[in-house]
């Protein structure tokens, strides 16, 4: 009964797993780029904050999926991880595209891809990922929530969950505002505002700047009216 009760997920656990997964998933992209790439480079999905969602959701799967896995059993969890996690980077991909309008990231060039969204570099890494995450992270994570007092969990989790809701908000907004600047900017087009002293318009003007965004996400991707994958930062630099 002991090892039941222990094996549960509550929503508590759910909601901090994928605070957290995003935070260190953001790390691990961040150290990635610059060992590969020899630079220091945003990898956020938010516009506030140091996360990734990709990550909370994909580390917060994996964990509710495999809970009752064997965690000494490597192989096991390996390829349980590579096929859920390239199954939910996939409809996450996809997700996001439907959502934002925009790619956060294309695995075309990297080869052995389906649809650039999932590439098989990518998926083992996944493999690589569970067996740590589910072998030393998790229990880690379950301890640090479990010192939560209860009577300031639930508003601590409240709060937290409306000011990602409000960043999710306006991350789409600022992204939008961001391709549709540069799909103008692109074809010699004005961008006609009903009102260009409004709140909406000094925001999109001053606080969502081609600099900001192009910081905040380097590798954000749109199609063109031709239908091309192309950089939105190049959209802003390049005029047919």
């Amino acid at each position: 009964k002991y090892m039941e009760e222990e094996k549960k997920i509550n929503v508590h656990q759910i909601f901090w797993y994928f605070v957290l997964f995003s935070m260190l998933g953001l790390a691990i992209e961040t150290l990635y780029a610059r060992f590969t790439m020899g630079i220091w480079e945003s990898r956020k999905g938010f516009i506030w904050g140091p996360f990734c969602p990709i990550y909370g959701v994909g580390g917060t799967c994996l964990i509710i999926l495999l809970n009752k896995v064997d965690k000494k059993n490597y192989f096991k969890l390996f390829i349980l991880g590579y096929l859920i996690g390239s199954v939910v980077e996939y409809l996450l991909s996809y997700c996001i595209e439907a959502i934002y309008g925009a790619r956060f990231w294309d695995y075309s060039c990297v080869g052995k891809d389906i649809n650039g969204r999932i590439c098989l570099l990518y998926s083992l890494f996944w493999g690589f990922l569970t067996i740590g995450m589910m072998r030393f992270v998790k229990p880690r994570m379950d301890k640090l929530v479990n010192k939560i007092s209860g009577k300031i969990k639930w508003p601590i989790e409240i709060a937290f969950a409306l000011f990602l809701l409000i960043d999710m908000l306006v991350t789409i907004w600022s992204i939008n505002t961001y391709e549709n600047r540069a799909i103008a900017t692109y074809y010699n087009e004005t961008i006609e505002t009903k009102n260009n002293n409004s709140i909406i318009s000094k925001i999109e003007n001053d606080y969502f700047t081609n600099e900001r965004m192009e910081k905040t996400f380097p590798n954000l991707r749109t199609k063109d009216r031709e239908g091309n994958q192309v950089y939105v930062r190049d959209l802003l630099k390049n005029n047919p």
